[in-house]
């Protein structure tokens, strides 16, 4: 693909971030106040760009807590800085998007997850039951800018969306109120994050493709489905040797490893092999026991009777949690667990509204309504001493 010149010009200085309108920056300037400072300092960050003076603000540093207990860092630029990386992004997409590889199924229109855990299965299926799991370590800490500029460089020749480019690269985080430098790495959050990290990694890609490997990557989750273990040896050394040497990306050497279809999990999903008579087995999609402990606790958390919610309000969060966590394990055979979790639910919830209901003669006159007969039945039950 031929190189191309660009300029922000093409992007126009649009209020691009509609969401997350109260976000907090560094500078305290929410998404509301946008306006009037691109119509006061429009034309002033405009000139600056072109000239390769415009000096990106420091970030503001937040951690939120991950699912092992450990925090993951993110980066928050200024609302300014955010417009012209989402400028920046929609020049820059275009462009690279036409070079990334078919197997990389994030950050890109019309990839997602379901994607990469179908062709993980279908890998599987076709009998390259071998698979090299890397573990890239704090992959957006360790991203070398020199390299990914180089890569940027490659296709665009812009002086000043380089510069620009380095500046957001370079811009300081700041942390618990110090200012830290930045000399490595892509802070997790700004708009140019994912498509930098699918810049870089498409490199990754090229290096499989070219060797004719079968893979699967999802951000920095990637993985290689070979034939043998001898082979899975000999490509995961060579692998561990291109990200060293070519992308300067260091491995978590405790969480990679040559995986069987039994012990592998990728994006929440495992596989469990089913056997016919007269035919090899075949695997399916499950979802990872994790992911079901950690569904059962929200339920169970949502449905404790000592929570001051209203019944209709109950059902409304639980609605709410089963919708997204059952469209996106989906694909996966979850049937059985399913009515197994519904009836433990169903008991919760009656629960909650046996303890609602609290005085004895209320909850009398509730059973029999809803169809207790005899009346001493409901009577006796509604006096109970042993619990709901």
């Amino acid at each position: 693909m031929p190189t191309a010149k660009l300029g922000l010009k093409e992007a126009g200085l649009q209020t691009l971030v509609l969401t997350n309108r109260n976000r907090i920056c560094i500078d305290n300037v929410q998404i509301t106040g946008l306006q009037s400072i691109l119509k006061a300092h429009g034309k002033q960050y405009a000139r600056q760009i072109e000239r390769g003076e415009y000096q990106a603000s420091p970030i503001l540093g937040v951690e939120i807590p991950k699912s092992n207990g450990k925090k993951r860092l993110l980066g928050i630029p200024t609302v300014v800085d955010r417009v012209f990386q989402q400028a920046l992004h929609q020049v820059l997409q275009p462009v690279f998007e036409p070079d990334f590889q078919k197997h990389s199924y994030v950050f890109r229109p019309n990839r997602n997850a379901h994607q990469a855990t179908a062709q993980s299965l279908e890998n599987i299926n076709s009998g390259y039951r071998h698979i090299v799991d890397i573990d890239l370590k704090s992959f957006f800490d360790e991203v070398a800018h020199d390299v990914l500029l180089d890569l940027i460089f490659k296709k665009v020749k812009c002086r000043a969306t380089l510069k620009l480019l380095r500046s957001f690269l370079r811009a300081p985080i700041q942390i618990n109120g110090k200012l830290h430098k930045c000399r490595k790495g892509l802070p997790q959050g700004p708009p140019l994050s994912p498509l930098l990290s699918n810049i870089l990694l498409n490199e990754l890609d090229k290096e499989l493709e070219k060797r004719g490997h079968r893979y699967v990557r999802y951000a920095d989750d990637f993985s290689i489905y070979v034939r043998s273990k001898p082979a899975a040896k000999r490509v995961g050394n060579s692998i561990y040797k291109f990200l060293r040497d070519k992308l300067q990306l260091p491995i978590n050497r405790k969480k990679s490893g040559i995986r069987k279809p039994l012990t592998f999990q990728v994006l929440g999903f495992g596989f469990v092999p089913t056997y016919k008579k007269g035919e090899k087995a075949k695997h399916q999609l499950v979802a990872e026991a994790s992911k079901w402990d950690t569904f059962k606790a929200k339920l169970k958390y949502i449905t404790k009777k000592t929570i001051p919610a209203s019944f209709e309000e109950r059902i409304h969060r639980i609605n709410l949690l089963l919708r997204g966590w059952i469209n996106y394990f989906k694909p996966a055979s979850i049937l059985g667990k399913l009515k197994k979790l519904e009836e433990w639910l169903r008991n919760r919830l009656r629960y909650c509204i046996w303890h609602h209901w609290k005085k004895p003669e209320r909850k009398r006159k509730n059973l029999i309504r809803l169809g207790i007969n005899p009346p001493d039945q409901a009577y006796a039950w509604s006096r109970t001493r042993m619990g709901g």
